[in-house]
């Protein structure tokens, strides 16, 4: 008997030992909402290469893509809290998914801990080269002036670009009728076709367009000018003061996760938003890294989020697909 209680002392210290070891010992899932080769998988992808090369363990992107990303969102609330499986978490999935869903599977506030905002996508409004409009206020006056309204085009019922459009109608009392798509792709397709009038496309997808004169920017909605297209305005600066929208995404994971961990996470990810390779790369793909910024800092950006685009969706009386 004298050996086998050797052997179960030794599993057990063993087991005791590797319980000891800092996180993570072990692999990370990070889990997202969005198809490969998507700007936000390759966000996640760029994250996720980071923190392998830090941890010395390696943190494997797991895509989980549909229902404007809430599947991969309640997939992750439902996993146990410590820190080994995350979610790469959408504006869609954290803030826009309560007002846009009401049988949700998860509740955002609830269910998540915010641990870093990560990046934004920068949306301009776009539209197609033929459209007598030069800039935002000439294209106000001229959406106002149809006797047919506009058309305009997103990614989806919901997406971004619909609730950057949805803004831009309730702020400048514009009325334009709303063409979803299956994603980005072959709505820019019908916007240089002139099957619809114009989009609030992400800067990253419709730069090439841009730059070859298929498609005509009138103002990006951010607060700033955005470099890749430093010659366009910002819309605030075209007129509307106010007036911003943009794509974000970060990471999050499930409630319970040990405070530590979550710092630790938090930190490790401060190393990430102020690399300048990283920096970037990302304005290359069109993309902006968020400053760094604290689990009590993200949480409060989205909860405010959540309000802002909660109203919209209300007040444009917007159900999902």
């Amino acid at each position: 008997m004298k050996p086998v209680r050797i052997l179960l002392a030794a599993l057990l210290l063993g087991t005791i030992a590797a319980q000891a070891q800092p996180y993570p010992n072990k692999s990370v899932r990070m889990v997202i909402g969005f198809p490969a080769g998507a700007f936000t998988d390759v966000m996640a992808r760029l994250l996720a290469e980071h923190l392998s090369a830090q941890y010395g363990q390696q943190v494997v992107v797991d895509n989980k893509a549909g229902a404007a990303s809430t599947i991969a969102a309640e997939i992750v609330s439902r996993t146990k809290p410590d820190g080994y499986t995350l979610l790469f978490g959408h504006m869609n999935s954290n803030a826009v998914a309560p007002a846009l869903f009401p049988k949700l599977g998860y509740d955002p506030a609830k269910d998540f801990i915010a641990i870093s905002n990560i990046a934004y996508t920068s949306l301009v409004l776009v539209v197609n080269p033929s459209l007598p409009a030069t800039d935002v206020k000439s294209f106000i006056a001229l959406a106002k002036s149809r006797s047919v309204p506009l058309k305009f085009a997103s990614s989806g019922n919901g997406s971004s670009q619909h609730l950057a459009a949805e803004l831009f109608m309730q702020m400048t009392g514009t009325k334009m009728d709303h063409i979803p798509y299956k994603g980005s792709a072959q709505a820019v397709v019908d916007l240089i076709s002139g099957q619809v009038d114009l989009n609030f496309d992400g800067v990253g997808s419709s730069l090439q367009f841009i730059r070859a004169g298929k498609i005509k920017a009138l103002g990006v909605a951010t607060t700033r000018r955005v470099a890749q297209i430093a010659d366009v305005p910002t819309i605030i600066e075209s007129g509307l003061p106010g007036f911003t929208a943009q794509s974000w995404f970060g990471v999050f994971a499930p409630a319970g996760t040990p405070p530590d961990i979550v710092a630790k996470l938090s930190d490790d990810m401060t190393g990430f938003l102020k690399s300048p390779e990283i920096i970037k790369k990302v304005a290359e793909l069109g993309g902006e890294l968020a400053p760094p910024n604290t689990p009590a800092e993200y949480t409060k950006f989205v909860q405010n989020e959540t309000v802002r685009w909660s109203k919209v969706i209300r007040d444009a009386n917007i159900k999902a697909e």
